[in-house]
């Protein structure tokens, strides 16, 4: 870019905000912080047009900003420029987009995994859970938002994307070739591992789960099952209100959640007691793999006093996101709502605690460093490799069912 051409763009944004300032300098009060943010903002951006080591890009350096700006609010809020927007449009509106299965946020900086779908190509490359993206399609994480890392991963079927992948206790990135692909919808997996107790395992918590599992609970009870394990760890999709609809097939009475925002009207969701199904001891498990409609699940459980919540404490993910796009043609994934607890607090921000506090069998306990691996080295020590097996080695397993078999353990 020319020097006129940065003076230009500088010249925009300080009248741009000039005018903003203007307004909320007629109709402001005293402690307004908005306008002393705009006046900083501008003379920031002086002090760096005029004073930087080199003639700075002036559009680059306002995007970074935004970046940052939308950054500092919450991992899921992001901005896209008007070409990244542009991308993002298209993508979405394209029934053919293919995608990886990887549920994403932010944590140390750097865009992170949470969960990863089974025979989604996450799985099939290796992905992990607690991978961190140093980057993606050789752009930095560094500097990205989860938008901006889901747009550069999204995109035709049978087209790959390259990212660099730092793994737990390692220091050096390795390079995965993800090769997109358009996703079903992943099964519940469903294992007895007592007469009487029934195992539902949620890869996501899709739009129509709770009409199955309506269904299996209702058959579970005919074949004598008297108690359900949720396994809920790297369940990490799926809409909230599927959640709603599960947690009110255990829950016969009590607030489930509350959703509310400054510009989002407040939402109570209550149990209904027609709509439940399993009045019969129920026990949930969850870890740092835990997110978004999981843990509105989880949290209705344990804040009812439905059933012990066994595991670790949830990532903190549930919330609501707007789509806002802007004049000059960019666009805002704003979070715009938080779902609470019915204590009242963010699961956003606290996530959600279990009842009994397991640490889960870490990936670095079980990796030595060898690269023969111990013949008695179970798969449940590598999340995101596929279905976790569900042992006595397991330690969050483990302990719901003893929960379950405790004498004093009685329905609901």
């Amino acid at each position: 870019m020319s020097r006129a051409a940065r003076i230009a763009v500088f010249s925009i944004s300080v009248a741009i905000f000039c005018y903003a300032g203007l307004g909320h300098v007629l109709g402001r009060t005293p402690d307004d912080k908005t306008y002393k943010s705009l006046t900083v903002y501008g003379e920031v951006l002086q002090k760096i047009q005029q004073d930087y080591v080199d003639d700075p890009n002036m559009r680059t350096v306002t995007a970074g900003s935004l970046h940052g700006l939308m950054e500092s609010l919450d991992a899921q809020s992001s901005y896209l420029t008007p070409r990244e927007y542009e991308e993002y449009k298209k993508k979405l509106q394209n029934p053919g987009t293919a995608e990886t299965g990887l549920t994403l946020s932010k944590r140390y900086g750097y865009v992170i995994v949470l969960s990863v779908l089974p025979d989604s190509p996450g799985t099939k490359a290796g992905i992990r859970s607690g991978d961190i993206f140093e980057s993606v399609a050789g752009f930095t994480t560094r500097d990205m938002s989860v938008g901006q890392a889901l747009n550069l991963l999204n995109g035709q079927p049978g087209t790959g994307v390259k990212v660099s992948v730092i793994r737990r206790g390692k220091a050096t990135p390795e390079d995965i070739d993800l090769v997109r692909e358009k996703l079903t919808t992943p099964k519940i997996i469903v294992q007895k591992t007592d007469p009487d107790i029934l195992v539902l395992r949620f890869p996501s918590l899709d739009a129509g789960r709770t009409d199955d599992i309506r269904n299996r609970l209702l058959d579970a009870e005919k074949q004598g099952v008297h108690k359900v394990i949720l396994d809920l760890r790297e369940c990490g999709r799926g809409p909230i209100s599927e959640a709603i609809s599960m947690a009110r097939l255990f829950v016969p009475s009590g607030m489930l959640t509350t959703l509310r925002g400054q510009t989002v009207s407040t939402q109570v969701f209550s149990a209904e007691p027609k709509q439940v199904v399993w009045k019969g001891p129920v026990s949930v498990l969850i870890d740092v793999t835990t997110s978004g409609a999981a843990e509105v699940l989880a949290s209705a459980i344990v804040a009812n006093h439905r059933g012990d919540v066994v595991g670790e404490r949830s990532f903190g993910l549930a919330s609501e996101q707007k789509l806002i796009t802007l004049d000059d043609g960019s666009a805002l994934i704003l979070t715009v709502a938080n779902y609470y607890n019915p204590g009242g607090k963010s699961i956003l921000e606290e996530g959600v605690t279990p009842t009994e506090v397991v640490r889960a069998v870490a990936e670095d306990d079980a990796d030595t460093g060898d690269e023969d691996v111990a013949p008695d080295t179970d798969v449940q020590k590598e999340p995101g490799l596929g279905p976790r097996p569900l042992s006595p080695e397991d330690p969050i397993f483990h302990r719901a069912l003893e929960l379950l078999k405790a004498p004093a353990k009685k329905a609901a």
